[in-house]
C-alpha cells in the first residue's frame, strides 16, 4: 500500500513514450457499506407508518 504521499508509479518501459508530459490519475476508493440492504429492502423489513395514509386507486395509477 502507499506508505507516503509522494509515491511513485510505475509505468511499464514499453508505455513510457506516451507518458512523457503531463497525466491525470484518479483514485478511487472502495466504501465499505455496513450493509448489502438496498432502501427497497429495509422499508421492507421497517415500514414506514404515515397518518392518513391512502394507497392510489388503480384509476389513479392507470390515469392519463
Amino acid at each position: 500500500m502507499c506508505e507516503g504521499a509522494n509515491t511513485a508509479i510505475d509505468i511499464p518501459a514499453e508505455h513510457r513514450a506516451k507518458f512523457q508530459h503531463q497525466v491525470k490519475v484518479i483514485l478511487m476508493a472502495e466504501e465499505e457499506s455496513e450493509s448489502t440492504a438496498t432502501l427497497i429492502d429495509r422499508l421492507l423489513a421497517s415500514p414506514r407508518r404515515v397518518k392518513d395514509f391512502r394507497p392510489l386507486t388503480r384509476e389513479e395509477i392507470y390515469g392519463r
